[in-house]
């Protein structure tokens, strides 16, 4: 499964209208923490295959996702589940730190 690349304008689509859910990570190019921990990140979805779609919000081109969730701090992972948003997972260390807030949500 590749990763998704979410924008208000295929939001709807890809994550409210998903029959599964939905992992959005919302970054910045030039975060440099969201950049430490891309290659964790870009494994995620091959990891999720079948549990969960995995997408990034780009937070510099959809100012809107970010103020929508309410998005301060990046990297921010929500998970949305049915069209809700669940809790916020802000700054992970490691894809450990992923894995158990996954699988505290279900996932």
């Amino acid at each position: 499964m590749a990763m998704l690349h979410i924008t208000k304008e295929n939001y709807q689509e890809l994550v409210e209208q998903s029959a599964q859910p939905v992992l959005l990570e919302f970054w910045a190019p030039w975060c440099t923490y969201c950049r430490r921990i891309a290659g964790v990140v870009a494994k995620l979805p091959e990891a999720y295959a079948g549990r969960a779609a995995v997408a990034q919000v780009n937070i510099d081109e959809q100012p809107e996702l970010a103020q929508r969730f309410s998005v301060d701090t990046i990297p921010s992972l929500i998970l949305v589940k049915n069209g809700a948003a669940g809790e916020k997972l802000v700054a992970p260390g490691s894809k450990a730190d992923i894995d158990a807030w996954m699988q505290a949500q279900s996932v």
